[in-house]
């Protein structure tokens, strides 16, 4: 597969990052509601989600509960094939 593109071979890769996408473009005005935000960084090649916390949901002491019991677990229920997600600065 084309690493810049994704243009050829089977787009697993290309499909499984479009739908995290998805899902959590589709989690942004929840978190945008209590003033914070959420990026997605990269989908890694063992299904890890990165993602950096923005607004009020960097630094703040619910923010973990936030990532595993909300932005994770949302997430595995709409994709299962991702194996956890992890915050980076």
């Amino acid at each position: 597969m084309c690493e810049g593109c994704g243009c050829s071979g089977s787009g697993d890769e290309k499909g499984l990052e479009q739908q995290v996408s998805d899902v959590i473009e589709s989690l942004r005005p929840a978190l945008q509601g209590h003033g914070g935000d959420v990026e997605l960084i990269s989908v890694e090649d063992d299904n890890t989600v990165k993602v950096r916390l923005q607004g009020a949901c960097r630094g703040c002491p619910g923010a973990t509960m936030t990532m595993k019991m909300g932005i994770e677990r949302i997430l595995k229920e709409k994709v299962p094939q991702v194996k956890e997600v992890v915050a980076v600065a």
